[in-house]
């Protein structure tokens, strides 16, 4: 892939600034070479991309003129608006979708038969370059728009090819997990407070062993019940928290949460 590749972002909030930022910074592409559009209100996030050297637009058709590989990155809500508005100048384009419960019949639908189509599903760790995002191709979408794809969200994190029936748990998973485990950091730092540690260093302590945790899960390959087995000593301290975890359905408790919010992916976007 050529560190030439023109990308556009059909809005620039958060994730796309975060994305952009990426790819800028894995020599992907260069900021020149990049192109947003925003609504004219949304100035915070025009002048963040003005800040790295983007070209920014108020209007959808711009974007897509200039750019090879172009992300639709606005709310869900207002995706079929902004689609009909540049499908006119779809053709041949590679449209790369993050538009949570978007389908991939409702992306190419609203564009040129001749557009090709990917959605990804990325979560917020890619704002610090460590991301978990899975893709799934469309119709007419060729073998190097995913390669370009997992290139691009590979240097932001992680990034697998799955089913399309896979998105909605995916979504309740890495999509949402974060939350969850932003709550399980808060947790655990409410305890050492609770037993006399400073707030800032149970903070601290905190995220450093989840992220710790995390990548002993990830690079080792080994399960999480075996790593659970070398921490936990015989009538041990680790032992007796596990013990109360179990008493209070911690794993049925969290289990339940993706099976809840994947119920709630599969009402939003109409899946059964």
């Amino acid at each position: 892939m050529s560190n030439m590749l023109k990308i556009g972002f059909l809005g620039g909030g958060k994730m796309a600034q975060a994305m952009a930022k990426g790819f800028i910074s894995a020599g992907l592409t260069k900021c020149e070479n990049m192109t947003a559009s925003f609504h004219p209100s949304d100035l915070p996030n025009i002048e963040a991309f003005k800040s790295f050297g983007a070209q920014t637009f108020t209007e959808n058709v711009p974007v897509v003129k200039r750019s090879d590989v172009i992300f639709v990155s606005v709310k869900p809500t207002v995706v079929p608006t902004v689609l009909e508005n540049v499908r006119s100048v779809s053709d041949g384009k590679l449209f790369i979708s993050i538009a949570m419960g978007v389908t991939l019949a409702d992306l190419e639908q609203s564009l040129s038969s001749n557009a090709r189509v990917i959605r990804v599903m990325p979560n917020t760790p890619a704002l610090v370059r460590s991301g978990a995002s899975v893709y799934v191709r469309g119709k007419t979408a060729t073998p190097d728009d995913c390669s370009v794809t997992q290139k691009l969200f590979e240097a932001i994190g992680t990034c697998e090819e799955v089913a399309e029936s896979m998105m909605d748990p995916v979504t309740a998973l890495s999509g949402s997990g974060p939350a969850y485990i932003f709550v399980l950091i808060e947790s655990l730092a409410d305890g050492g407070v609770r037993m006399g540690l400073p707030r800032d260093l149970a903070y601290r302590l905190a995220a450093q062993t989840v992220l710790g945790a995390g990548q002993l899960v990830r690079d080792t390959g080994r399960h999480p019940g075996q790593l659970k087995d070398d921490v936990t000593s015989p009538a041990g301290s680790t032992a007796a928290g596990l013990a109360f975890l179990e008493q209070n359905a911690f794993r049925h408790a969290v289990a339940g949460a993706v099976e809840a919010a994947t119920l709630r992916c599969r009402e939003v976007s109409g899946n059964k």
